[in-house]
């Protein structure tokens, strides 16, 4: 489980499809030899468009709470467990209303010898409810309180984990978007819209930078890649700047000799950010950048604990 730990962290930092981080956490498993199997629940949310993707593979699914009360578990793909199964994986999409809880758990903490497993997971839905969820309790709280409360009942011996977390969308005022046509002025108008919504959203510190990496970024599409190009910057617990292309083809650093006029774009975007990063989309791809900002002005933007 240390080693699927590592191989699942470092798979998801590529930012793959869910099915093919998956497929390769299967052909860990696999190679493990026989008898080895794991169960995995993954899911991604996207704060803007407030659609999460969940791919299971013979793992029980979250149960969802709604901000009017009501609790379901969503209907996933079943896929049989790491090791066990045959690619490729089937994926789900859904959307969450804003301040929606998730609750993802093992079977240890809703089934043992004298509970069937459905009946565990109908209690796990009913103690989220607002009749038991109180007004002031943070997710810490929520998460000690249900461990508490179903976990005295239970009779097995297997490792029982929790992970609760709240959903919150980003407003639309805190999303900028700009559309730019593959042409050799992109990366001034890119300039100019970061200038103008960085000064409206008060944050002057990062004018320079993200001046700098946006024109980066949109020149690299210009040089290398192929239009159309969408620049997007997302204000919440950081400042994401977004530059998206209709290019396959991954950016990569590449060590520039001292006489290379060119080659050192990521090397500096590397620098001046807290993290980068490059996922496939639809039509291409997205490359990212995140910078801290010196004070979260917004409050928490999505809040998760675990026990």
């Amino acid at each position: 489980m240390g080693r699927l730990r590592t191989a699942g962290r470092t798979l998801a930092d590529l930012e793959q499809p869910l099915d093919e981080l998956f497929f390769h956490l299967n052909e860990i498993v696999s190679g493990l030899g026989d008898g080895f199997y794991a169960t995995c629940l993954c899911i991604v949310y996207d704060p803007v468009s407030r659609m999460c993707q969940a791919i299971t593979a013979g793992h029980p699914p979250p149960v969802i709470l709604r901000p009017d009360g009501t609790s379901y578990f969503p209907d996933l793909p079943v896929n049989p467990p790491l090791g066990a199964a045959t690619p490729p994986f089937d994926t789900a999409e859904f959307s969450l209303p804003d301040g929606a809880i998730l609750a993802l758990y093992t079977d240890g903490l809703v089934e043992s010898g004298g509970l069937d497993i459905a009946e565990g997971m109908g209690r796990l839905a009913c103690h989220l409810r607002p009749a038991h969820v109180q007004a002031t309790e943070t997710l810490d709280d929520l998460c000690d309180r249900l461990i508490t409360t179903l976990l005295p009942d239970q009779r097995s011996r297997d490792d029982s984990a929790l992970l609760v977390a709240r959903t919150q969308a980003l407003a639309p005022e805190n999303i900028s978007c700009l559309q730019l046509q593959d042409d050799p002025t992109a990366a001034g108008q890119a300039r100019a819209h970061v200038r103008a919504q960085l000064a409206a959203w008060n944050l002057d510190e990062l004018i320079m930078t993200t001046e700098l990496v946006a024109s980066e970024l949109v020149g690299n599409v210009v040089r290398h890649a192929r239009g159309p190009i969408t620049l997007r910057l997302l204000r919440g617990r950081t400042l994401v700047c977004e530059v998206a292309d209709a290019s396959p083809a991954m950016p990569r650093i590449r060590r520039a000799a001292d006489t290379d006029e060119n080659g050192r774009g990521l090397q500096l975007i590397s620098a001046v950010t807290s993290r980068w990063g490059a996922r496939y989309s639809g039509s291409g791809k997205c490359i990212w950048t995140e910078q801290p900002l010196s004070a979260d002005p917004l409050g928490e933007r999505i809040s998760y604990e675990s026990v």
